[in-house]
């Protein structure tokens, strides 16, 4: 779903792939957006050409917001790798509310509305399943499904994991991708430099990602917000927290995906 840290996953992943051909200090983040090193089918391929094209140097890395059971079937029956995230629907939901407010200044919206409403009203739509993408458990549930039927094609990933032990998961990316790092790359401290090069402060930082406007309307910026887990508690009541909390909970009863609420201290 949008803003659960793809993002953040499109630069983990494009350095774990290309870890032997760039250092961290030479990598292409730090002159390009990840956007347009890891491109959307949806946004910034398919929207401008029924057939765009594809022919990008191997690995081939691409990214959507598309549920499992919508991808083409060549897709879902290839040996392509799909690695997927998700994060606590309760800041998923109140990043996406930000994230449309602030959209660029001069593009047509027909989401906006006055920054004191739009969570009140965005609010209600996710509680409805109404929102960008579809509905948050229809997302998460598609995915979850496939990754524990094919654990070799899906690998099911957490924002909140990843912010608690980056090493570990950088390890289970490469290896789930294919890419592994070596015994003398781990020596040489080759995981740690990607998770620095990847961290959402260094990201923000780049000059790259602080200026500029994609084709979607939305700043390079906004991308970046805060990256914290639990910020939702800033924004929501706690009612309409609880009251979307009971509504997810319902959703996923049986599934064994569960999500831990925290709260921004």
């Amino acid at each position: 779903m949008p803003k659960s840290g793809t993002t953040w996953l499109k630069a983990l992943n494009f350095s774990v792939v290309s870890s032997d051909r760039y250092s961290p200090k030479e990598s292409p983040f730090i002159t390009a957006p990840p956007h347009e090193l890891v491109p959307f089918l949806e946004v910034d391929l398919y929207s401008k050409s029924q057939n765009p094209n594809l022919d990008f140097p191997p690995p081939r890395i691409l990214s959507c917001h598309t549920h499992y059971t919508s991808l083409p079937q060549s897709i879902r029956d290839s040996n392509c790798k799909i690695v997927y995230v998700c994060r606590n629907p309760l800041d998923q939901a109140v990043s996406d509310f930000v994230f449309v407010r602030n959209r660029a200044p001069g593009i047509a919206n027909p989401l906006s509305s006055p920054s004191s409403s739009i969570i009140d009203e965005g609010f209600e739509n996710i509680c409805r399943g109404v929102q960008s993408y579809g509905p948050f458990w229809n997302s998460v549930l598609s995915y979850w499904k496939a990754s524990l039927e094919r654990p070799d094609k899906v690998l099911f990933l957490k924002y909140e994991d990843l912010k608690e032990d980056i090493i570990l998961n950088l390890k289970r990316l490469a290896e789930f991708l294919g890419f592994p790092f070596t015994e003398e790359e781990e020596k040489e401290g080759v995981i740690e430099e990607i998770s620095r090069l990847c961290s959402f402060d260094n990201l923000k930082d780049l000059e790259v990602n602080r200026s500029g406007v994609r084709s979607s309307g939305f700043s390079n910026s906004a991308f970046f917000r805060k990256g914290e887990v639990g910020d939702w508690g800033n924004h929501l009541s706690p009612s309409m927290a609880e009251r979307f909390w009971k509504i997810v909970e319902e959703k996923l009863d049986g599934s064994g995906l569960t999500f831990k609420i925290s709260v921004t201290e």
